[in-house]
């Protein structure tokens, strides 16, 4: 039986990829929205879900003092440690299967997002939220290298290595994974660019307007309090500094939509049990996706009370504020939002 479904799971991870890669190719820009805390869940014995069930809706996320758990609720108490563990088992394989489930399309997200979103420069002192093993923040010192390059060309002066990326992350183990990759990274000046913090995104160990860019990459959904990851954001960035988030969205075609279920809910799974040796983990990776509320929902999140869309404030609760500027929708599988710290 097992055999059989990996077969039919095969076919159908052939087809999602063609579909998205197909969807992606159509529409290059980055999808704008940053998702409300979509946390995790007890996971639930793979094969379980049947895919053509929708999950719970956004406004039944959180009940009181309980958040999700992917398609369950739970004590708010309870969520770090279970969101925490189950990072804990995936880090090991984390990278190997990010390629393996998005047929390596996160790279290409990853990539356009440092560099068309976030838009690294000379000197610049940046903060890497929910960082894992690095793989943005890497991108992140290699493009603030490069730029600095640059700057030293045009003045016709010696290369200095001034920019800073900190990578933070609550998990140990994701950040231990990071770690080991950076002998290997061809960044000028890597070992002394990087450092490395385990903290908690809604309580950050850092110094206000500490930085001058915030990014939190495929995190944002784990945290078990929106509103204090999204001031603490604004609290360490400094003024005219910039927040910028990276996560999975709802799909806008019907088509890919139906695809991209099938897929997710009969086939990651399978995947990270081959692979990994543990579905269940990424039975609630794929749970706390279909959690996401969609796009407008989404967008509207950011706008109070931390953010604003349009015109700064002009009254003294303006500089606790990140003005929102949202990018158009490309129907893909992943989004970003670009916010400025006034």
């Amino acid at each position: 039986m097992l055999a059989g479904r990996t077969r039919a799971g095969g076919v159908l991870a052939g087809v999602a990829g063609s579909l998205v890669r197909a969807a992606d190719a159509r529409l290059p820009s980055l999808w704008a929205a940053r998702l409300l805390s979509t946390e995790a869940e007890e996971a639930t014995p793979v094969g379980s879900r049947d895919p053509r069930r929708p999950g719970p809706k956004a406004d039944d996320e959180e009940v009181g003092d309980s958040v999700s758990f992917g398609f369950s609720s739970v004590d708010r108490s309870e969520h770090k440690g279970l969101v925490k563990d189950v990072f804990e088992k995936v880090a090991p394989k984390y990278d190997a299967m990010n390629d393996f489930m998005s047929f390596f399309l996160h790279r290409h997200w990853k990539d356009r997002f440092v560099g068309i979103t976030l838009h690294p420069f000379a000197g610049q002192k940046h903060l890497d939220v929910a960082g894992g093993t690095g793989d943005v923040g890497f991108r992140v010192l290699r493009e603030i290298r490069r730029a600095e390059e640059a700057l030293a060309v045009r003045r016709n002066a010696e290369v200095e290595s001034a920019g800073e990326v900190c990578i933070c992350d609550i998990n140990g183990a994701m950040l231990e994974e990071g770690k080991k990759k950076v002998a290997g990274l061809d960044i000028r000046d890597a070992e002394r660019g990087l450092s490395w913090v385990e903290s908690d995104a809604e309580s950050l160990p850092f110094d206000d307007e500490s930085f001058d860019t915030y990014t939190i990459s495929f995190g944002i959904r784990n945290v078990s309090d929106i509103d204090a990851c999204l001031s603490e954001a604004r609290r360490v960035l400094k003024r005219g500094g910039h927040f910028c988030c990276l996560e999975f969205s709802q799909v806008n075609n019907e088509v890919l939509r139906q695809v991209y279920d099938l897929y997710s809910m009969n086939v990651i799974p399978y995947i990270g049990q081959a692979y990994a040796g543990d579905a269940h983990s990424y039975q609630y990776l794929v749970e706390s996706i279909r959690k996401f509320p969609d796009q407008v929902r989404l967008q509207l999140s950011l706008i109070s009370p931390h953010t604003h869309t349009h015109q700064p404030s002009s009254d003294a609760r303006g500089s606790r504020t990140l003005n929102v500027r949202p990018r158009p929708a490309t129907g893909a599988l992943q989004g970003d939002h670009r916010g400025e710290r006034l």
